[in-house]
């Protein structure tokens, strides 16, 4: 599918007025508050974790390859809350946290170049979510656009300093790489902030002298055993590509929406085809590993499983269909080609396809390969069905997830405790991202009353954070200073303590799940603009709920809390403009009583004092560049700055 070039800024002429007052329903003042709740929250969260210069407060030192990732997490929602439309000094503190954290980092040893200098994309993925969240946070700056080009040049083949990538054989080199290029030989300083964690994980091999692999144990704190580990790794799991890497597809597409620079969007689509051709080698299943020869299972006995973060070690099926899963959903973004889902689709059905019956009924899918088969069977997680979903709208998605036993509640609105695997509820909970499910069940006509009990979980989710800042584990004067252990304050702290936390926000506006967390994009059918401040996200006193979606419309309803102030709303296809608006129905009780064409990715909407719009949208989705300029900025157009070539 062709797309069309950057439109230009919005035609004023493609906008309606909405006037007439009235009550505001309770999910509507409930948004309102809970921005406000998150504003004040982000303030004192910032005045207690990080002095003025953007540095955390926190310990002298920290080793090991392994660590900025988790303060990016911490406070990567500043960017994502300002995005959505909270207040306006998140712009510019939110760039000031990332670039002390980024600075901090550089002089524990992490960070190279402002970039991680070596480690895996299951950890660059999340760490570099705040930087794809400063993008949404327009107006993106020069510093930032600058960083987007040099950081992708770090997996394009373009940095003789980080040759991460092999450009004739479509690789890159090995699992973990940055901006110190690749890493094909860890040390064991590298691993020595996990040592101790990792005594509680599935060993990487059958055949590590001294480890009884039956016993689901690994004794990394053990020095013999230690050594024997990162020899083994070395030799076999260190040099070649790996899935994992596809989540680089989302640093190199960034660098696009901030660019327009087409080498940047065929790069993502070469690399996703090269795992495509890798997976039809290996009859249909994607190997987890392949050398530097792109042979599978090259220095692994010709074994296609066995990789770093594959099929065996250490989580098995979630870190191979999660990349694979942002990669397609990127194509899908910078093409418009639903076929481009292929590759998550087969992996997903392949997966599908080897499930059993559990001894207590329940249907189960293979989650890890061992040398003697496939092994670890739970119940297939319904989540990235429902990505696919997302992005498609296709009946065949919706069998994906249909097909999955509801052996829990998907209707049940989770408050979630931890950002991680929540032992209370079962359910993954990573950036304390839960209730994928029963939003789902919301867009397909049930839950009505979902958007008010999100909202109030939302409540009692930052309440509870809010708790956690004011009890001995917020204090930074209490907080350990060990390392090689499993307590949160080691690394973790910032996560478990943030209380800028809007998965409510984001699926009731944008009308989508929230972010895949290993390193996905921000997906969305819509994003806001202020129309009178001329900045991102929805208004003061406005809130949207988007009600129900489809492959060619949406309904949205939009509404001003405000009995005195009128506010503009400025409407665009989807979050990086990939949307085009063909009209716009306005709906008085399910019934169609105004029509506008609109023929553009923007819509404004006037809302007087208290009125309210309902709107059935009718859309032609993914056949617009996707890029972070807004209504009234062409920023991807300006030249960057060029440095000396000698």
């Amino acid at each position: 599918m062709s797309l069309s070039p950057l439109q230009l800024p919005l035609p004023l002429q493609t906008s309606l007025t909405a006037a007439s007052r009235s009550t505001a329903p309770s999910w509507a003042v409930k948004q309102r508050q809970l921005f406000d709740l998150l504003n004040e929250s982000a303030k004192r969260f910032i005045e207690k974790y990080t002095r003025p210069d953007g540095t955390l407060i926190w310990r002298n030192d920290w080793p090991g390859m392994d660590g900025s990732d988790d303060p990016y997490e911490g406070f990567m929602n500043l960017a994502l809350l300002h995005a959505l439309g909270g207040d306006d000094f998140l712009h510019e503190a939110s760039r000031r946290i990332w670039e002390g954290i980024t600075f901090q980092w550089t002089e524990y040893g992490q960070i190279h170049r402002e970039f991680d200098a070596y480690y895996d994309w299951m950890h660059h993925g999340e760490g570099y979510l705040y930087f794809y969240f400063l993008g949404l946070s327009g107006p993106a700056l020069l510093k930032d656009r600058q960083r987007a080009v040099r950081f992708a040049n770090m997996y394009t083949g373009d940095d003789s300093e980080a040759l991460n990538y092999d450009k004739e054989k479509k690789l890159i080199r090995s699992p973990l790489n940055g901006s110190k290029g690749p890493r094909f030989i860890a040390s064991a300083e590298d691993w020595s902030t996990h040592r101790g964690i990792l005594d509680n994980y599935l060993a990487p091999y059958e055949d590590i002298p001294g480890v009884d692999f039956a016993s689901r144990k690994c004794k990394w704190s053990d020095d013999t055993i230690y050594g024997h580990l990162l020899a083994m790794m070395n030799e076999r799991m260190n040099r070649g590509d790996v899935p994992l890497n596809l989540n680089a597809t989302g640093l190199v597409a960034n660098a696009f929406m901030h660019t327009a620079d087409d080498k940047y969007k065929q790069w993502v689509l070469d690399y996703l085809a090269a795992w495509c051709e890798r997976a039809e080698r290996n009859g249909g299943l994607i190997p987890d590993n392949v050398g530097l020869n792109d042979q599978i299972g090259e220095y692994n006995d010709g074994k296609w499983w066995g990789g770093y973060y594959g099929y065996r070690w250490p989580h098995g099926f979630m870190t191979v269909i999660e990349p694979i899963t942002n990669a397609t959903m990127n194509a899908v973004l910078l093409t418009g080609d639903m076929e481009q889902l292929g590759l998550a689709r087969r992996q997903i059905d392949l997966n599908w396809s080897l499930r059993k019956q559990a001894e207590d009924g329940r249907t189960v899918v293979p989650y890890k390969h061992f040398d003697a088969g496939w092994a670890d069977f739970r119940e297939a997680s319904v989540r990235y069905p429902i990505y696919l979903w997302t992005i498609s709208m296709a009946e065949e998605d919706l069998e994906r997830i249909n097909r999955i036993p509801k052996s829990y509640n998907w209707d049940e609105v989770v408050i979630p405790n931890v950002s991680g695997k929540d032992a209370l509820t079962g359910r993954d909970t990573k950036h304390f991202i839960s209730n994928t499910e029963p939003w789902f069940r919301y867009m397909n006509g049930e839950l009505p009353d979902y958007p008010d009990r999100i909202l109030d979980a939302n409540f009692k989710l930052i309440m509870k954070q809010l708790d956690r800042m004011d009890s001995p584990m917020g204090d930074p004067a209490q907080w350990s200073a060990s390392y090689n252990d499993d307590d949160f304050s080691s690394i973790h702290i910032w996560q478990e303590l943030c209380p800028v936390y809007m998965e409510s926000l984001v699926q009731l506006t944008l009308g989508a799940p929230m972010h895949i967390s290993h390193g996905g994009f921000q997906h969305g059918r819509f994003r806001y603009f202020d129309g009178d401040r001329k900045r991102v996200g929805l208004p003061q006193d406005t809130a949207a709920l988007v009600e129900q979606l489809s492959d060619d419309s949406a309904t949205l309803h939009l509404v001003n809390t405000s009995m005195f102030e009128s506010h503009t709303v400025v409407i665009q296809g989807g979050t990086f403009g990939e949307h085009t608006i063909i009209s716009a129905t306005v709906l008085e009780d399910a019934e169609a009583v105004q029509t506008v064409q609109v023929n553009s990715k923007w819509l404004q909407i006037e809302l007087l004092p208290g009125a309210s719009i309902r709107l059935s949208l009718l859309m032609s989705r993914y056949v617009n560049e996707p890029t972070y300029d807004g209504p009234w900025s062409r920023q991807s157009a300006e030249p960057l700055l060029t440095g000396r070539t000698e």
